[in-house]
């Protein structure tokens, strides 16, 4: 019975991760299409991810009252519903209205999902848990470039995805009673779990090195999610649907990074698994950043993906190891909240920054995300005793 509904959260994962990659690869056919400046994807990115933020901080209160099968079926299927309103979309003022529910439906299933498989799983099921994310934002990408390429433009591509995520809100709705089979199994195992303030988790100096590792990756992923298809068009002369293409290959990197750190769970601790992640990380943007031919550009992406990719699943893992398993779910709350703050505005400082110079800064910004992530990750190893005690 754990193993099936391993399999429907593994299922509901890779449906979160359909609709994160869509935008970015659509954004330099849409801007053109509408006649609009291309920083107005801020637009849409920002209320995105106010509404994952909202739905974070809320999500302990939210999964201790409804439980987290009902707040995974229900926000799977408000994404459902918001992807077939951007297929429905002729102007930015829809797509602004429909990217609220796609962002309230993402944050209360991220964090419910997370905090599940944090408790009751080993960390090579939270990478694989990721890698199924992984899964959903390389299909998504790579399904809209037929759809650019044919008579029915990105709305199709929107609509075709629209399809498989109802498909997998379908599933989450008709596996509820998985959840509660499952529950009444490991009665006598039940956490008793506390809501912890956002002020006293700050006030832990380990929770406070966390939090900005998370959003330092998340600011690596969410510029090449929002602005990856347009550095490949602008900066390295591709087409649209050729630039939805390679875009995949940073996808593809992130997959195949968090299934190799499942396999290698077993083997090397969570810690270890995110400094190598890092020095990947760090070697992929160099490559992006020197004057190669295109091919190289996908390279360094897909490398990007394989480095930067095992970082959030470990780093979750690492959460109630860290702070506690009762407060886990508050923790991981916030970090997820904050992730989203970091998604929301670091393609906005992009998206300004392309505005007054150009797309070339694509790598130099990585780069500086990376810095925040290596230097959070370095305090946050040096302070976990201390922080330990503190608990």
């Amino acid at each position: 019975m754990t193993a099936l509904l391993m399999i429907v959260i593994y299922i509901a994962y890779v449906g979160l991760g359909i609709p994160d990659s869509l935008f970015g690869a659509v954004w330099p056919a849409i801007y053109r299409e509408f006649d609009v400046p291309v920083s107005y994807a801020s637009f849409v990115t920002t209320l995105i991810s106010c509404g994952t933020i909202v739905s974070s901080l809320l999500s302990a209160r939210l999964i201790n009252r409804f439980g987290t099968g009902r707040v995974a079926a229900f926000s799977t299927s408000l994404t459902a519903f918001a992807l077939l309103g951007f297929s429905l979309s002729d102007n930015m003022l829809w797509l602004c209205v429909f990217a609220v529910p796609l962002g309230l439906g993402a944050g209360s299933i991220d964090t419910a999902l997370n905090n599940y498989v944090a408790l009751n799983c080993k960390a090579t099921h939270m990478s694989f848990l990721h890698c199924a994310y992984g899964v959903g934002v390389s299909i998504s990408p790579y399904l809209m470039s037929f759809a650019l390429r044919g008579d029915n433009g990105w709305q199709s591509g929107y609509r075709t995805m629209f399809f498989f995520q109802l498909a997998i809100a379908a599933i989450t709705v008709f596996s509820l009673p998985l959840w509660k089979k499952v529950k009444e199994q490991k009665a006598g195992e039940e956490i008793q779990e506390r809501v912890v303030k956002i002020r006293d988790i700050l006030k832990i100096p380990t929770a406070r090195a966390s939090i900005m590792v998370f959003m330092g990756s998340c600011a690596i992923e969410a510029v090449c999610l929002g602005w990856g298809s347009t550095f490949l068009v602008n900066s390295k002369g591709l087409t649209p649907d050729m630039a939805a293409e390679m875009i995949t290959f940073y996808f593809v990197g992130m997959t195949v990074g968090r299934f190799l750190s499942g396999v290698i769970g077993n083997k090397l601790s969570s810690k270890k698994i995110i400094i190598i992640g890092e020095s990947v990380t760090l070697a992929a943007i160099v490559l992006v950043m020197l004057p190669l031919p295109t091919a190289f550009a996908g390279i360094g992406l897909f490398m990007i993906g394989l480095g930067n990719g095992p970082l959030f699943p470990n780093m979750t893992h690492l959460t109630p190891v860290y702070f506690g398993k009762e407060v886990s779910q508050s923790f991981i709350g916030l970090q997820m909240a904050m992730s989203y703050v970091s998604i929301l505005t670091s393609p906005v400082i992009f998206g300004l920054a392309v505005q007054t110079w150009s797309t070339d800064l694509f790598p130099y910004f990585q780069l500086a995300a990376f810095a925040i992530t290596a230097i959070s990750t370095f305090a946050m190893i040096k302070s976990v005793k201390k922080c330990s005690s503190d608990i």
